[in-house]
């Protein structure tokens, strides 16, 4: 059987119910239901960081925040971890990107042949191939702007403020980076032969501003949309001591989320739609069988999860679940639903293990079909330098934070939106300490960093210091030469 072509379709902040497979009465997006019912739907798929470049590092490295070391937006993991893209290329596959990546720098060599890229924060948005397509044409994402640049933001209109960032795009449809994104990976396929081939499609969207174009800012009624399970009339006190939000939860109304409800879904059907384009186009090839196709996201977003809009607050149920759909090639499995718990550092090893190619040495993700019947399952989330880790079992869910004060830990069974909190209740400390083993035995154990090895790293100068070590002058290199040499004389 020949190696399987793979598609991988990334969204920012895509809540997991937040899609018509999942359950969601609401939203329209029948590409990716139909998706779904050619493949298998993974209800309790989570993200091992609730930030975009973090979680991105560890989906392609099958690695946690602490050993790849890319724990912030503004990142870089050393160049000799291995990425799944890289142990693709060197199998032969073509690797292409397009859309979001969000590394340091820019165009970060991670294994992809090619990357046409459209950023959103940070130097990205100002040498990336969408805004310069968008400077060529004289137009610019307004709204964008003001929301990701601190001092564009600090200077936003009323109306920004108002709406928490939910505002009709100034961008016509046929500019707006979910168009481009979508025709790049469409133009990406269409090139598809006989090679093997990786494709990765990363939307910008739906992450805030929730700033669709028309039609689809138009697309949902607000007041006609069932709120997100976990609505609360009002913030709990320890999520406002964590953080106050980006947009002031104390101040969010009920009619504001509605708004951004109704744009957040609108962005969501976009995507959807170049979804189904992207399909079409496999299948108008022949490829489609043959090809594995997986839709995620790199984190979730609040929605209105306890009176809260976006992220950067503890590490609940929207935030760090995500949806996960996986088309395998020849639609194995098709239409099942899976509950294992799995993290996004498992996709590398799966991915790997489909195309034929082992992984490599460090990863600490396992392939999903080797999860299958560990009833003692867990996964885990990390936040920050230490700031805060999540580990979270089928019914269970521990939340450790710097500040021993701010800690959580939910019975999932009986408190499914997280409101109570058991951190003190002892009649849990058995499964509290057994969270604690859990993530110790990780941290400690189970996933070591990496060694990080540079032979070319820069060094002092002076005349001692050999001056080119690429051409062999270390004494390392000299015994060798030299012990080889008295062997052919013997």
């Amino acid at each position: 059987m020949s190696k399987p072509n793979i598609l991988i379709i990334m969204a920012d902040q895509h809540r997991y119910d937040c899609i018509g497979a999942y359950g969601n009465p609401d939203i329209r997006t029948p590409n990716l239901d139909d998706l779904s019912q050619d493949g298998v739907t993974y209800d309790n798929s989570f993200c091992s960081a609730p930030f975009c470049t973090p979680s991105r590092y560890s989906f392609l490295t099958g690695l946690y925040p602490h050993q790849h070391l890319g724990w912030s937006n503004r990142s870089t993991i050393p160049k000799e971890i291995d990425t799944f893209p890289r142990l693709l290329r060197q199998a032969g596959y073509r690797t292409q990107a397009a859309g979001k990546m969000h590394f340091t720098p820019t165009y970060l060599d991670l294994g992809f042949d090619s990357m046409q890229l459209a950023e959103q924060n940070g130097d990205g948005r100002y040498e990336d191939d969408y805004h310069r397509y968008l400077r060529e044409r004289d137009l610019m994402d307004r709204i964008d702007l003001m929301d990701q640049v601190k001092v564009y933001r600090e200077k936003a209109p009323q109306p920004y403020w108002d709406s928490c960032g939910a505002l009709t795009s100034d961008l016509p449809e046929e500019h707006h980076s979910t168009t481009w994104i979508g025709n790049q990976g469409l133009a990406a396929l269409e090139s598809w032969g006989e090679h093997s081939e990786l494709l990765m499609v990363s939307f910008i969207k739906p992450h805030h501003p929730f700033d669709p174009p028309k039609p689809w800012d138009a697309m949902y009624d607000p007041e006609k949309l069932q709120l997100l399970p976990g609505w609360t009339e009002q913030n709990l006190p320890a999520d406002l001591r964590m953080n106050e939000g980006f947009f002031p939860h104390a101040k969010l109304t009920e009619p504001v989320l509605r708004q951004a409800m109704a744009y957040y879904y609108g962005s969501i059907s976009q995507i959807d739609h170049k979804v189904g384009q992207m399909i079409e186009t496999l299948k108008r090839k022949g490829l489609y069988e043959n090809t594995l196709i997986l839709y995620t996201s790199d984190h979730g977003e609040y929605m209105g999860y306890h009176h809260m809009l976006l992220k950067s607050n503890y590490m609940y149920e929207p935030l760090i679940k995500v949806p996960l759909i996986i088309k395998y090639p020849n639609n194995e499995q098709a239409g099942e639903r899976s509950a294992l718990l799995v993290n996004n550092i498992d996709v590398s090893a799966t991915l790997l293990e489909h195309a034929q190619v082992d992984k490599a040495k460090f990863m600490a993700g396992k392939s999903i079909s080797s999860l299958a019947g560990n009833p003692g399952a867990f996964v885990i989330g990390e936040n920050g330098r230490g700031k805060q880790y999540m580990v979270r079992t089928e019914r269970y869910k521990l939340i450790l934070t710097s500040d021993p004060g701010k800690s959580a830990f939910f019975d999932l069974d009986a408190d499914s939106y997280e409101l109570n909190n058991l951190i003190n209740d002892s009649a849990y400390d058995q499964e509290i300490r057994a969270c604690r083993e859990h993530l110790f035995q990780t941290l400690l154990f189970d996933a070591p960093a990496p060694v990080y090895v540079d032979p070319l790293a820069e060094t002092i100068k002076g005349d001692n210091v050999p001056p080119d070590r690429s051409v062999g002058t270390n004494l390392a290199d000299w015994i060798a030469s030299n012990w080889n040499e008295r062997l052919l004389r013997r």
